[in-house]
C-alpha cells in the first residue's frame, strides 16, 4: 500500500492497511493509523500523529516547524483526529513548548484546500474550514464551527461551537457560540446561525432561548455585563444559554459585538 517512489522514514509507524501514495515523504517518529490515505507529494513532518480514517490529499504539509521567533527547536507535536479531510496544499504546523506543546485537529474535521492551521490551535469536532482559511497561533474553534473561505483569525481568539464566520472576514476578537459573523475590514455580528443549528435539531425552544440571549446581549446597546446580568435574569439557563455567558465572562482578547 506504499508506493515504492515514497520516502519513508524507519523510525515510522504506519499501520497494515494505510495508503501512501507517489513522492510522499513521511519522517521519523510519525504515527499513521488504520484506514489513513495519503495522496502524492504529501510531506509528513516529525511528532506527528494521524489518526484512523483519515484523507490526506496531494501536496498537503503536516507536522512542519512553527512560525515562531520564540521557537528553538523543542520537541512538539500535530495531532489530527479521525475521519479528518485534509485537501490540497492544507499546511499544519507543530505547536510550541511556550503555548502548551501541540497543535491539534479533532474528528471529522474537514479542511478545504490551501488552508493554514498555525502552532498551538485547537479545533473540535466536525470543524469546517473552507479554502485558504487561515489561523493564527494558540486559536481555539469549538465544535462544528463553520469558518469561510480567506477568513483570517487573528493569534488567541476563541470561535465558539456552532459558529459561522463568513468569507473574507477578519476575526481579530472572540467570536460567541451559535452566531453568523461576517465583514470587513472587522468582523461584526449578524444574529444567530439559525439554518446551522436547525440542520443540528436544535429544539424550538433552544432556538428562542438563544435568540432572546443574543438580542439582550448584542441588540439593546447595554455592556456585556450589564446584558449577562438581564440574561441571567430573565432567560431560562439552559445548557446553550450558559454557554453563550460563560464564553463571554472568560473571553481575553474581547468579543466581537
Amino acid at each position: 500500500m506504499i508506493h515504492p517512489t515514497a520516502i519513508v522514514d524507519p523510525g515510522a509507524q504506519i499501520d497494515s492497511d494505510v495508503q501512501i501514495g507517489p513522492y510522499a515523504v513521511l519522517a521519523s517518529d510519525v504515527q499513521i493509523h488504520a484506514g489513513t490515505i495519503i495522496g502524492s507529494h504529501v510531506t509528513i513532518d516529525q511528532y506527528t500523529t494521524i489518526g484512523p480514517d483519515c484523507k490526506i490529499f496531494q501536496h498537503a504539509a503536516i507536522g512542519a516547524v512553527p512560525q515562531a521567533l520564540k521557537f528553538k527547536g523543542e520537541k512538539t507535536f500535530v495531532k489530527i483526529g479521525r475521519g479528518t479531510t485534509i485537501r490540497e496544499f492544507v499546511t499544519i504546523h507543530r505547536g510550541t513548548e511556550f503555548g502548551g506543546g501541540i497543535t491539534e485537529i479533532g474528528e471529522e474535521n474537514f479542511l478545504m484546500a490551501y488552508t493554514h492551521i498555525a502552532h498551538d490551535c485547537f479545533t473540535g469536532r466536525e470543524v469546517l474550514f473552507a479554502n485558504a482559511a487561515t489561523l493564527g497561533g494558540h486559536i481555539r474553534i469549538g465544535d462544528w464551527a463553520t469558518v469561510g473561505a480567506f477568513v483570517a483569525v487573528h493569534q488567541f481568539v476563541r470561535i465558539g461551537e456552532y459558529a459561522f464566520v463568513g468569507g473574507m472576514t477578519a476575526v481579530s476578537k472572540d467570536i460567541p457560540p451559535y452566531v453568523l459573523a461576517s465583514g470587513t475590514p472587522r468582523a461584526r455580528l449578524h444574529g444567530l446561525n439559525t439554518v446551522g443549528l436547525k440542520r443540528h435539531h436544535f429544539s424550538t425552544d433552544t432556538l428562542l432561548a438563544l435568540k432572546k440571549t443574543y438580542r439582550i446581549l448584542f441588540r439593546l446597546g447595554l455592556t456585556l455585563n450589564e446584558g449577562i446580568e438581564r440574561v441571567t435574569a430573565e432567560v431560562d439557563q439552559i445548557p446553550e444559554v450558559v454557554n453563550v455567558t460563560e464564553f463571554i465572562k472568560s473571553s481575553q482578547r474581547g468579543v466581537t459585538r
